[in-house]
């Protein structure tokens, strides 16, 4: 492992897991909804079936409408910056501008949370996922769906009052192994969002996690991180297998 990744890593690790230390209790329930649970919670949330992702093949520029005279809103990376994977988005809208360009409406990552911008599609590639989650607060579960059917349910530890976890809609940024010993592993989804509370956070960028509890602890069902949401070993190594980047992420209040 490179220097450079590694101290990325332990930028994760402190900026994002130890971020969301709380209480000392160990041990997170998870398992399978039930038939009527799935039901009343699919009911109550709804998601896509799929969602359409793009992957950049170089840096765009995101622009507040589509055409290249529209004043740009940022600058996103071809690569992400601890992992440097390509890219990928959820895609929102496509249009053609007049001169026949092709432009994607898009997620984007970083603040201000949730915003959005107009790439170009030209040094991109078409991608898809049909996982998705949805993150209830006012539950503290995580609810994983595939294909629009509900297929887990999680206990969670969400953010505290004083530092609570952001809602909205975002999407898996990167999805990592963290080192061992390292708090909040053994894995880690680092999402879109950040906090709204903390701007940065031991050189870290206040960035918003689905992570797991080693060498952390918490009481499932509780609201007692700094914003993060943490899952038992079992079920973030679950989560981890399936979770790729772009996949969509609401986080809701109930």
């Amino acid at each position: 492992m490179s220097a450079r990744r590694s101290r990325r890593l332990r930028r994760l690790a402190l900026g994002v897991a130890t971020a969301c230390i709380a209480g000392a209790s160990a041990g997170l329930a998870s398992g399978p909804a039930t038939a009527g649970a799935a039901t009343a919670l699919a009911a109550k949330s709804p998601v896509q079936a799929t969602q359409e992702l793009v992957v950049l093949l170089s840096a765009h520029g995101a622009h507040r409408a589509p055409e290249a005279s529209s004043p740009q809103v940022a600058l996103v990376a071809a690569a992400r910056p601890i992992t440097g994977e390509p890219t990928t988005l959820p895609v929102l809208a496509r249009s053609i501008a007049g001169n026949g360009g092709r432009w994607l409406l898009v997620l984007l990552p970083g603040r201000p949370n949730g915003a959005s911008g107009w790439i170009e599609e030209r040094s991109t590639r078409p991608s898809v996922t049909a996982w998705s989650i949805v993150v209830d607060l006012a539950a503290r579960r995580v609810r994983v769906y595939s294909e629009g059917h509900l297929v887990k349910v999680f206990r969670a530890v969400v953010g505290k009052p004083s530092t609570p976890t952001p809602t909205g809609e975002f999407f898996v940024e990167e999805s990592l192994r963290m080192q061992a010993g390292e708090p909040g592993g053994p894995y880690a989804l680092a999402l879109s969002a950040r906090s709204n509370v903390l701007q940065e956070f031991e050189g870290g960028p206040g960035q918003i996690a689905i992570h797991g509890v080693e060498n952390l602890g918490g009481t499932p069902g509780t609201a007692a991180s700094h914003g993060c949401i943490r899952l038992g070993t079992a079920s973030i190594d679950w989560l981890a297998s399936r979770i790729g980047q772009g996949t969509p992420v609401s986080i809701v209040t109930g």
